[in-house]
């Protein structure tokens, strides 16, 4: 074992300390450790922050779909590509709530609403912060992502009462150009201080399964650990198959054990923040999922749809959750 290795494993049988000064090459070390050793220091990283026996769940809802003016390679809304998905308007708040009010009953603690969207209209932002002041008042964590935003709109989000905001790096920042170019990576970064300096809680994280490197999927690791603060939550996601878009033609599925491997890297480099196993967990055995929740895995979203791709059923997920002892609002 090289010495990087051997400082890795060193560090990570501490408890994992919070740094944010990552590099890929720290990262691949902990990547490569021999299975056993780096699920313990997972583990270990895990239950000195966590309940390992626990598990949170979300709920996603898509509150204004396609007709995005972004050309994200990835993704089924972008006006861009002839995917036939059908573009909507903003949806009544009303009817949000109603839907989120079904969440709860379900078993989501936290309700997370998405508009495919460059950036806010002011017009809409009201809208939004109705939406949000009246999800809170169901007793619900809430979460919103809206596309870029300027300090004032996120000042304006927070006064609202909004708890987290969700806007991913998707990729590593070798990789990024090669799946977007109307946004910038620093346009991101950008808008997470905004976000953080507005009070409210980041969730980030991104994509994998595009055609991307081990090394690009740790680069993002690294760009996430080395935020000046690390995200709250962050979500990994495998590229869900959507036909007519560019990622299409280089789209490959992560090795099962590469994802674990991922996660347990990534409890390990963010100790402190929740690891949602996010979109993409339809293609999932049960014992992957198993396997993913040993990692450090620690969130999950529920409900039969996401955004414009699926999800599996409430009902799955409530008998794996019971098999594995894992307590959740399923439960």
């Amino acid at each position: 074992m090289d010495a990087a290795a051997q400082v890795q494993r060193k560090e990570a049988s501490n408890g994992a300390q919070v740094r944010n000064n990552w590099n890929v090459e720290e990262a691949k070390a902990l990547y490569d450790l021999p299975f056993a050793d780096l699920m313990l220091q997972a583990q270990r990283a895990h239950r000195k922050n966590f309940d390992p026996n626990h598990v949170e769940t979300a709920s996603l809802l898509s509150i204004k779909t396609g007709g995005c003016p972004e050309d994200c390679g990835y993704c089924s809304q972008s006006a861009y590509y002839e995917t036939g998905l059908k573009a909507t308007r903003l949806m009544r708040c009303p009817d949000v709530i109603a839907i989120a009010q079904r969440a709860k009953d379900a078993g989501a603690t936290r309700f997370c609403m998405a508009a495919a969207w460059r950036t806010p209209k002011d017009r809409d932002l009201d809208s939004v912060c109705d939406m949000v002041n009246a999800v809170k008042g169901l007793g619900m964590e809430t979460c919103v992502t809206l596309g870029m935003l300027t300090p004032k709109q996120a000042a304006r989000l927070a006064e609202a009462g909004l708890d987290f905001y969700n806007h991913n790096v998707d990729t590593s920042p070798e990789f990024y150009s090669k799946i977007i170019t109307t946004r910038s990576l620093q346009d991101r970064i950008d808008t997470l201080a905004h976000v953080r300096d507005a009070g409210i809680k980041i969730c980030c994280g991104g994509i994998i399964g595009m055609g991307e490197r081990v090394e690009d999927r740790l680069g993002m690791l690294v760009l996430l650990a080395n935020l000046p603060s690390h995200p709250e939550s962050v979500p990994i996601n495998l590229w869900n198959k959507i036909e007519g878009v560019p990622v299409e033609d280089t789209a490959e599925p992560p090795d099962p054990i590469a994802l674990v491997r991922l996660l347990a890297t990534a409890r390990i480099m963010m100790p402190r923040s929740v690891v949602r196993l996010s979109a993409g967990r339809q293609y999932m055995t049960d014992e992957l999922q198993a396997l993913c929740f040993l990692a450090g895995a620690n969130s999950i979203f529920i409900g039969d749809v996401l955004l414009t791709t699926k999800n599996p059923k409430v009902d799955r997920d409530a008998d794996l959750l019971a098999r594995l002892g894992i307590t959740s609002g399923l439960a």
